[in-house]
């Protein structure tokens, strides 16, 4: 499926309206709100000013906020919605289909004005017909580089801002060579960053129809275009390509480690990569001045689609089924969801969304930045999801210990990480 570019950078909202709350009493309603984002500033004020804005509008209703770590809260929120004791809100990603499995999830069409949804972030939080989330952050899979250090080791990135599969191998061997980390990437504390570079190579080699089939179970891992690039990346792996602390460096930790210390020539990331990365450097921050590039991600050898990418819906907020506070809790839902609202996320988290706002009026001071990302995706052609929107189960499962993990890390090898992922994936 082929996005064009204004959407796929198309920016938060919806059209106000009104509240729906219920008439002032004495006694506000008081409404709990959980929330990821507690290391990104840029997004933790988006969050807390758009509760603060409702609060002053909305006398009759108060939102208890917290911030809490994304592992922590999906692991609270699993117990919480079990017990009946979870909040009226809180933050969800796609990827944990089990909430809406369990009924915990609140349809949100009656709150929310969905003409005002993209049409492409739709599909994300769509079952039966209803929208069960609202997605406030959208991505494209970006391939981040060092201009300085690329440069420094010999490379020159051509006018495509693209290397050739073997472009991207010598890149690897030279930077390997000056001592430099080729690929700045770690899987501590995440389910899905060691796959970025390969799944992105399969997308580029297969198409957007024959990767859909790959992570749908209809095309095997043994297919010899997978094991092609596969193969590639295990040389890439066995060159030195990740750092050796692969393994236990959490997400936080790799953006450090590709602008700060001990720095990387490139780093795989979605474009939520500006949420730590144009923090103060005090916070954790880019240093001023940081050379940052962006590049596609290299032309696969007889590829199909070799300007295809990634785009997919990450942060949103849901409503839990049982809340007894619906009325302010969708309220909330509604303030936030605003083409003002929207404009104030690109302008402060330097970000794109699944919700409609005005480009025209964004003035962000990102500017030189916003202009590349837009470069880079300028006829893309999209495919909607990373693997583990549509992986499941025992499937999801064997891509977080097998392709985010085991074989980037180098520990299997490509016949082996191919038999467990049709084990565990191939419907054939």
């Amino acid at each position: 499926m082929k996005f064009q570019s204004s959407s796929a950078i198309a920016i938060l909202a919806l059209a106000t309206f009104g509240t729906g709350v219920p008439a002032h009493s004495a006694e506000p309603q008081q409404i709990t709100m959980w929330s990821n984002w507690p290391d990104e500033p840029a997004k933790k004020d988006w969050v807390s000013a758009r509760v603060h804005d409702f609060e002053a509008s909305n006398p009759q209703c108060t939102v208890k906020l917290s911030f809490i770590p994304k592992a922590d809260e999906y692991a609270q929120a699993k117990s919480a919605v079990r017990t009946g004791q979870a909040p009226d809100i809180f933050y969800m990603e796609p990827d944990q289909p089990e909430f809406l499995a369990g009924g915990y999830l609140e349809p949100l069409d009656s709150y929310v004005d969905l003409k005002n949804i993209e049409d492409w972030a739709k599909p994300a939080w769509t079952s039966k017909g209803k929208l069960y989330g609202l997605p406030v952050e959208a991505y494209t899979v970006e391939l981040y580089y060092n201009k300085d250090l690329v440069k420094k080791v010999g490379v020159d990135v051509p006018a495509t801002y693209q290397l050739t599969q073997s472009g991207f191998t010598e890149l690897v061997k030279k930077g390997v060579a000056a001592g430099i980390t080729p690929v700045a990437e770690g899987v501590g504390d995440r389910p899905f960053p060691g796959g970025f570079l390969l799944f992105e190579s399969l997308l580029r080699k297969l198409g957007t129809d024959d990767y859909g089939k790959l992570l749908n179970g209809e095309l095997s891992f043994k297919d010899p275009r997978v094991v092609e690039v596969m193969t590639w990346v295990k040389q890439l792996v066995d060159m030195g390509a990740y750092p050796k602390s692969f393994s236990t460096m959490k997400l936080g930790e790799s953006h450090v480690y590709f602008y700060s210390t001990p720095g990387a020539l490139t780093f795989p990331d979605p474009s939520w990569f500006t949420g730590r990365a144009f923090a103060p450097p005090e916070s954790g921050g880019m240093p001023k001045g940081f050379p940052l590039g962006i590049m596609q991600y290299p032309a696969m050898d007889g590829g199909k689609c070799p300007n295809c990418k990634t785009l997919s819906i990450g942060g949103s907020f849901v409503m839990y089924s049982k809340s007894k506070n619906k009325d302010c809790a969708g309220a909330l839902l509604k303030s936030m969801a605003t083409v003002e609202n929207g404009t104030k996320w690109m302008e402060q988290v330097s970000l794109q969304t699944g919700v409609k706002s005005d480009p025209t009026k964004i003035k962000s001071t990102h500017a030189e930045y916003f202009a590349d990302l837009n470069a880079r995706d300028k006829d893309a052609t999209y495919f909607f999801g990373t693997p583990l929107l549509h992986y499941r189960a025992k499937c999801a499962e064997t891509y977080t210990q097998v392709m985010n993990n085991a074989f980037p890390a180098g520990l299997i090898g490509v016949q082996e990480a191919a038999d467990k992922m049709d084990a565990a994936c191939h419907k054939g």
